[in-house]
């Protein structure tokens, strides 16, 4: 599991949204990306957390900026949690879980004494320049939100 810190280059990616189309972090270069990390669709977290960033996706854009959530689950269930809760930013699919492994935020998770491999919920911000300007690792889904979305509006 990788360690990312602040000032390191983001890692690439190119992953497919909700409808299917490739998305390459490298391609927005030049804005501000949030990019939050979540377990997986429809789920009560994960929910407030897509929620928490759609109720503010007018700040974050007037702000220059871009969202892209991020979960294992695939283009159909993305597409499905993005209509029924009117996301307004693109969910990617990382169904292998490479970029979630690069980012560090896949790993052995724990719920009723079993063990699984799992995301962690976080979320990193991309500065203009494509270096991770804050890296929340193992974050509530409200904290994620409010502190994403302080980190764009400072820069």
């Amino acid at each position: 599991m990788s360690t990312l810190t602040i000032g390191d280059m983001a890692p690439d990616f190119t992953l497919q949204d909700d409808a299917g189309q490739s998305v390459t972090l490298s391609q927005l270069r030049g804005q501000t990306v949030v990019i939050f990390f979540y377990p997986k669709d429809d789920t009560p977290g994960c929910t407030t957390q897509a929620c928490g960033f759609r109720d503010n996706y007018q700040a974050v854009i007037a702000s220059g900026a871009q969202v892209l959530g991020i979960s294992p689950d695939d283009v159909k269930s993305h597409a499905k949690f993005k209509q029924k809760f009117n996301l307004p930013f693109p969910l990617l699919a990382d169904i292998n879980h490479t970029v979630c492994e690069a980012y560090g935020v896949w790993g052995e998770k724990s719920m009723y004494g079993k063990k699984y491999m799992g995301v962690t919920r976080s979320h990193v911000v991309v500065g203009p320049d494509g270096r991770l300007v804050d890296v929340q690792i193992k974050i509530s889904p409200e904290e994620s939100v409010s502190r994403a979305i302080a980190q764009v509006i400072r820069q």
